[in-house]
């Protein structure tokens, strides 16, 4: 296991390893301590005692007392069930949205999503992918209701694993762009109900990408690091 090159600071320990988690960078299931974090990251273990914890509170890993920390495993039919309930809540978002329209904070999300444009590339980049899922916490977010906004973090998380993977090929990219492009313009055109039902397809297509793969297809894809 190769040490870190330089000191972080704590907030920079949490996010490192939440990233490593999310990308699958870390064997699911595998077993790391405080020890081995601590002399990878080139620090005491006292910070990487409260990033473990942090990461614990949002189920990413379990801490067992003299055992160690265990790093979540990936349900793949879980994660199926998590779009699932995502259709839901991304319709709920747009419900409010059009409740409490905003006009030019909308315009500005439809046009960062225009597929004449293609403002984040139109190929399967990190850019790209962090893109797609800001697209809807910007919804949830004018949603103007923080306790929706929230829900559509922890779900955004939740299956954050399989969306990193990014799409199958640059026809998929397009069609994100366009489908983004389209609900904003219904939004703003006031077609709610329409909106929904697009909102609903896209999240399905996404929801259908993530049943097609396996959990060998997501770890040969990914750049494991064994603690050891």
């Amino acid at each position: 296991m190769k040490s870190a090159t330089k000191k972080k600071h704590p907030i920079d320990i949490y996010e490192t390893l939440r990233g490593m988690i999310n990308e699958l960078e870390i064997i699911p299931g595998s077993r790391i301590t405080e020890m081995q974090l601590a002399e990878y990251f080139n620090v005491s273990r006292t910070p990487v005692r409260a990033a473990l914890q942090k990461l614990e509170n949002e189920d990413l890993l379990t801490i067992k007392p003299k055992q160690g920390c265990f790093i979540r495993n990936i349900d793949l039919k879980k994660i199926s069930q998590y779009y699932d309930v995502r259709v839901t809540l991304e319709n709920m978002v747009l419900t409010e949205v059009s409740k409490n329209m905003n006009s030019k904070k909308l315009e500005i999300l439809s046009s960062n999503w225009d597929p004449e444009t293609c403002k984040y590339g139109d190929q399967v980049t990190s850019k790209l992918k962090q893109a797609e899922e800001s697209f809807h916490l910007e919804l949830a977010n004018l949603s103007e209701n923080s306790v929706l906004e929230g829900f559509i973090e922890d779900i955004n998380q939740k299956i954050r694993c399989v969306r990193l993977q990014g799409w199958p090929d640059k026809k998929s990219v397009i069609d994100t762009y366009s489908e983004h492009h389209r609900i904003c313009q219904l939004l703003l055109s006031g077609d709610l109900s329409t909106a929904q039902a697009e909102m609903t397809v896209h999240i399905r297509k996404s929801q259908a990408q993530a049943n097609k793969l396996t959990l060998h297809q997501l770890f040969n894809k990914s750049n494991l690091i064994q603690f050891e």
